[in-house]
């Protein structure tokens, strides 16, 4: 009975079930005549209405729903109020707690637990082994006269996981405050910061502050800087300014601003401009994180069957040093304008295209996943001319050296069928500091000097350098430029050898490109970082950038190799990449 009252409104389920269970049929309510068909006999009787069987006011269905939905109890109140208290979304608590039964709840958990599952088709459930896990280790390190997932710690490692890195004081004491919280020395109480390299939904390198005002252990988390200061409140503790004699104690309570760092020599809160960006941050870490494009996401995490046309895109992967545990790894998506679906309005053409992309580990496990709306706009007039050409979509990934399962799937909004996808084994490579390396060797159709204000920012950006790489259309085949159109190529070079004595290094690098029908050399030069005005004579590091006009060369197929030489070390190394030219 349950299966059938579920595909029935209770209000009907109420009246087909009255008094002992009894099923009325719609011929019941009839006269007898004029169930046998007969109405020769005069005109029927009729009845007066059952009260029982009368339709429910709104106040006895609201009254009914109330009981169906009543507080939960037992075992479900555990799981929704303590389990999954950090991560179930609003929208599944009330679609949870507005089931009528209990089989209903135990499939609701069931497929709960399977949309988290990084990989459906594994029967375990790695997501919620390693969710229970962390609770475990929350009870067991952050109790704290309450159980520890409940704590403000817990709340984050359970949702989260393990900070990339923490900055810990557990007896507080005196502090040298950064110029960003106002300068100076003061004491605090004990407190900690929790830093993540990303969270999904949450953003890049997030710090997180807890402090234990009440010196028992339990350590809050807080957007305000100053609520590890112990002696703010006593006039004690001045910040540089007021060292100075530039700004008075008293002034640090007088503020407007959601932190209380004192005033700089102008009178202006400290860092007030970016408060609410921490707040905007501090609210998103306590709301599950969101998946923007649940569509997508299906075609990423299931093995679904695509209905429409195949929205073809290239993918190329770059890796370039950071520090010995962190590796960029640029990202360039191309697409094909041609494949793009466009709406045209007010003389403008406009192509929509949704992109969500994840990277996993070898557990399954996401680790970074991203989401972006590109639109591709042209005026009508050259909307012809723009069809043969690309457009680059760029991503930049902080990564660990590791192995990593790369999925992305994109969406032409224009064309909900129109669907593509892209699923590759990524290995990020180690730079040891004892072994000469080097990133990849990009070739480029664009690269120039970014002003100062933009380094290491935007698009196609890495340090000074603007760069946009040319993306072969299937991953395998050369890259290919036109012949009126320069060749750049870029690379850097790590862990080169210093000489004790004269704190230089000593490198001869090697340029040449190579026409590969003939095997003859186009280019062939050299230059060494002892004469090069362009090369830094004494850091362990170096970034080679060269350009070459195509014009002199004929359509063909040629390689580009740059070989290093180590004086110093006495290493070598060189890397290669073919291109083609039309």
């Amino acid at each position: 009975m349950n299966t059938y009252r579920r595909l029935i409104p209770y209000g009907l389920f109420l009246l087909m079930f009255g008094l002992g269970g009894h099923v009325v049929a719609a011929q019941d309510a009839q006269p007898a005549a004029l169930q046998n068909g007969d109405v020769s006999k005069g005109p029927a009787v009729v009845e007066k209405p059952d009260p029982l069987k009368r339709r429910l006011s709104d106040k006895q269905r609201l009254a009914s729903q109330k009981d169906m939905t009543k507080e939960l109890h037992g075992e479900y109140k555990k799981w929704v109020d303590e389990d999954v208290r950090w991560i179930i979304t609003d929208s599944e608590l009330a679609a949870f707690k507005a089931l009528s039964n209990d089989e209903e709840r135990d499939q609701f958990i069931e497929n709960f637990w399977l949309r988290r599952n990084p990989n459906p088709d594994s029967p375990e459930n790695e997501y919620r082994d390693e969710y229970y896990a962390r609770i475990a280790y929350a009870n067991e390190r952050f109790s704290a006269g309450e159980p520890g997932w409940k704590t403000d710690r817990g709340h984050i490692y359970i949702a989260f996981g393990k900070p990339d890195s923490t900055d810990d004081h557990p007896s507080g004491g005196q502090y040298d405050r950064p110029m960003s919280e106002g300068g100076g020395t003061t004491a605090t109480y004990p407190f900690t910061v929790w830093h993540y390299r990303y969270l999904p939904g949450v953003g890049d390198n997030i710090d997180i502050e807890f402090v234990d005002t009440c010196m028992c252990g339990n350590y809050e988390a807080t957007v305000d800087r100053s609520a590890k200061d112990a002696l703010k409140h006593t006039g004690m503790g001045p910040t540089y300014w007021e060292a100075n004699g530039k700004a008075d104690p008293a002034d640090r309570m007088k503020g407007s601003g959601l932190e209380q760092l004192g005033l700089d020599k102008i009178g202006h809160e400290m860092q007030q401009d970016k408060e609410f960006d921490r707040l905007e941050t501090f609210t998103k870490l306590w709301a599950p994180p969101p998946v923007q494009f649940k569509d997508l996401e299906e075609y990423m995490v299931t093995s679904k069957v695509l209905t429409g046309p195949v929205f073809n895109f290239d993918v190329r992967t770059d890796y370039v040093k950071v520090t010995n545990n962190i590796v960029i790894v640029p990202l360039t998506l191309q697409l094909r304008n041609k494949d793009i679906t466009f709406s045209h309005k007010d003389g403008v053409a406009i192509g929509t295209v949704n992109i969500l992309g994840r990277v996993s580990n070898l557990t399954h496990k996401p680790v970074m996943t991203f989401e972006d709306t590109v639109k591709v706009e042209t005026p009508d007039e050259l909307f012809s001319r723009e069809q043969n050409n690309m457009y680059l979509y760029w991503k930049s990934l902080s990564l660990p050296p590791g192995t990593y399962k790369i999925d992305i799937v994109i969406k032409d909004v224009n064309s909900p069928d129109h669907i593509g996808t892209w699923h590759r084994g990524l290995i990020v490579p180690k730079y040891d500091d004892d072994k000469l390396a080097a990133s990849s060797l990009i070739l480029a159709d664009q690269m120039e000097r970014v002003p100062s204000r933009d380094i290491g920012q935007g698009n196609f950006v890495i340090g000074n350098t603007y760069i946009r790489p040319r993306v072969s259309t299937d991953g395998v085949s050369p890259v290919i430029f036109h012949r009126t159109q320069n060749l750049n190529f870029w690379m850097q070079v790590y862990n080169l050898g210093i000489d004790e004595k004269s704190k230089q290094n000593g490198a001869t690098i090697e340029y040449q490109i190579v026409d590969m029908s003939t095997n003859k050399s186009i280019l062939d030069t050299q230059e060494s970082t002892i004469n090069s005005a362009s090369l830094s004579k004494n850091a362990d590091q170096m970034t080679l950038e060269k350009s070459v006009a195509l014009a002199s060369l004929q359509p063909g197929k040629y390689q580009v190799t740059i070989k290093v030489n180590d004086g110093i070390s006495k290493q070598q190394i060189a890397e290669s990449a073919p291109f083609v030219v039309d």
